[in-house]
């Protein structure tokens, strides 16, 4: 493991999704899926989000659309909260959604719409 790109993505990673989504994820993690954790932080985080290439906002809003059409209602959770951390707002969620209604079909984009207004409710009621 190259130890200053781990860090880089460990620092990427609290700074998208939360220090405590984060710190949970780490803290849970046994000796099972321990190296699946690492690498997701080295390479996922170190190395693809600390690239210059692009800005986290775009980053957030390629995620929300990847994830809504490969139906995985849990990360796409989590990288709704973190897409907004990164400035992605409300509108442009829907946007997407919709972008992915034409290009994915509608049952993912139901999903992802009943999803986003989850997960906007909670952090409403926050």
């Amino acid at each position: 493991m190259d130890q200053a790109t781990y860090d880089k993505g460990l620092a990427i990673r609290k700074a998208v999704l939360g220090e405590d989504y984060v710190n949970t994820a780490l803290k849970n993690a046994d000796d099972f899926n321990r190296p699946f954790q690492d690498l997701l932080t080295e390479y996922c985080w170190g190395a693809c989000w600390g690239r210059d290439g692009l800005p986290r906002k775009t980053r957030s809003m390629l995620n929300l659309a990847m994830i809504a059409i490969l139906n995985r209602p849990h990360e796409l959770r989590a990288h709704l909260k973190g897409a907004l951390t990164n400035g992605v707002s409300r509108d442009e969620i829907r946007e997407i959604f919709m972008q992915v209604m034409i290009y994915a079909g509608a049952p993912a984009a139901v999903d992802s719409f009943r999803i986003a207004r989850e997960v906007f409710a909670e952090l409403d009621k926050a």
